[in-house]
């Protein structure tokens, strides 16, 4: 198979050397390949004459995975056929598939919030999740197989009855007991160490998805507290005796969340402007949705906001498309206020993803209340997964707002939590994923990159710093 076309010109190149990390590369070269073979060609080419290959999907990554320092750009924005509903190229956009199978009844469960931005191959390569990972957990349970190109040039079919080739080192290391997305996972079979490699092992070129009938309605509840106690009251009664993606079985109770969302102060103090019917003395919010068969579930969830010291009368509540839609716009209210706010600072925003095990919520919470920094707070509270966005406004309030990241990052591991929830390690975050895991662990990693690419050209400089 020949190469498809090889496109030099740098004002084509320079859209394609940036994600959502603001950190940006160069490369010489930029390849669209239309197949899984053209693929193949491409790697097998630098794999022999030994040029970096960085892949790149659309770029929606935090991480700087997909920012390339130096040699070719593989995009794979062209590989975008939806084979069947469950069959699907790896540039597909996520969001739209999940849109045309709720269209046919269908569910696919995983949500990250860039979802119609980021393709299916992106999602997989990060392992990546979203709002309703507290129920359905991430990426990798609701992939059944996938097409891959390995840094040799070989195509594989993997799915979880596929061996690990018998010349790759085999991993043994404890994950965190949380949700993690850092680091390869210690996996018995081809398909899930391929899953979460953030494009250091292979190439995903096309996915079979496991998916599930839609549910036939959805309840939502914007619900308000006057402070942080009443909502770990709250997340702690509602997550008692739920169905979790990660949680030891359990009868289900009469609360089954798909997922619980936090706000907290200044996060609706940036709500109100575009949603005034925020009370003013509420000091947080959960927005929790549920899915139900016939009469929605009021009475137990209202029920047990009460119990916790919720403001229950103040709860928006959305069981119809008119609802929705004004939960939606005080949920996406928040988000484009911190973007306007970092374009009125001139800085970038510096964001956490750690999780941390169920005990350690409270403390938590209280650790990013203290921040003497301009912040936000908002995110997966029922998987104690937190995005804090500190805002600073200045060179110095940056430098400052970087190693306040770190110590958090450093507090979150001591307490039994991940560097990398759901967004991944990339090429930001090596050294934070090293103090996670230790010199051993790490050794092993770069023992199996070794063996899988030996010219280490697959992403050179994503999770492990080249030799």
């Amino acid at each position: 198979m020949a190469l498809p076309v090889l496109i030099t010109d740098a004002d084509v190149i320079a859209g394609y050397l940036t994600d959502a990390s603001n950190t940006s590369g160069h490369a010489e070269a930029l390849v669209r390949p239309r197949s899984t073979e053209e693929v193949a060609a491409v790697v097998q080419h630098c794999q022999s004459q030994g040029v970096p290959l960085t892949i790149t999907a659309q770029r929606t990554a935090t991480t700087g995975a997909a920012v390339p320092h130096g040699g070719w750009l593989l995009s794979t924005e062209l590989l975008n056929r939806a084979h069947a509903p469950d069959d699907v190229d790896a540039g597909v956009i996520l969001g739209e598939h999940q849109d045309s199978l709720e269209a046919q009844g269908l569910l696919f469960p995983p949500d990250p919030t860039s979802r119609y931005d980021c393709s299916i191959g992106g999602a997989i390569a990060c392992n990546a999740s979203g709002a309703r990972s507290f129920r359905y957990g991430a990426t990798r349970p609701w992939i059944e197989a996938v097409t891959a190109v390995l840094p040799t040039g070989d195509i594989v079919e993997a799915d979880r009855s596929t061996p690990i080739p018998a010349h790759w080192p085999r991993l043994s290391w404890t994950e965190p007991a949380v949700k993690s997305a850092a680091g390869y996972v210690p996996a018995d079979n081809l398909l899930d160490l391929l899953i979460g490699h953030e494009g250091t092992l292979g190439v995903v070129t096309r996915a079979r998805l496991r998916l599930l009938p839609a549910p036939q309605a959805v309840l939502s509840l914007f619900a308000f507290f006057p402070d942080d106690e009443a909502v770990v009251r709250f997340v702690e009664t509602a997550r008692a005796d739920a169905v979790r993606a990660r949680a030891v079985p359990v009868t289900p109770g009469p609360l089954q969340p798909r997922a619980l969302e936090y706000f907290d102060a200044n996060a609706l103090r940036l709500a109100r402007t575009r949603a005034p019917d925020i009370p003013d003395a509420a000091r947080a919010a959960v927005l929790i949705e549920v899915e139900h068969e016939g009469e929605p579930p009021y009475d137990p969830w209202l029920g047990a906001l009460e119990d916790s010291g919720a403001m229950v009368d103040d709860t928006i509540v959305a069981d119809d498309t008119k609802g929705l839609r004004k939960l939606h716009a005080i949920r996406h209210a928040i988000p484009a206020s911190v973007n306007e706010q970092v374009v009125r600072n001139g800085m970038p925003k510096v964001g956490t993803d750690f999780a941390v095990p169920d005990a350690v919520l409270s403390d938590v919470l209280a650790r990013y209340r203290a921040v003497e920094m301009p912040h936000v707070c908002f995110g997966h509270i029922g998987d104690n997964h937190l995005h804090l966005n500190l805002l600073p406004d200045s060179a110095d309030a940056l430098a400052r707002a970087r190693q306040l990241y770190v110590e958090l990052a450093r507090y979150a591991v001591s307490r039994g939590g991940t560097v990398s929830a759901e967004h991944g390690i990339g090429k930001i975050k090596r050294g934070l994923l090293a103090e996670m895991v230790g010199d051993e662990v790490v050794h092993r990693f770069r023992a199996l990159k070794a063996a899988v690419d030996p010219n280490w050209v697959l992403g050179r400089g994503t999770l492990l710093a080249a030799p």
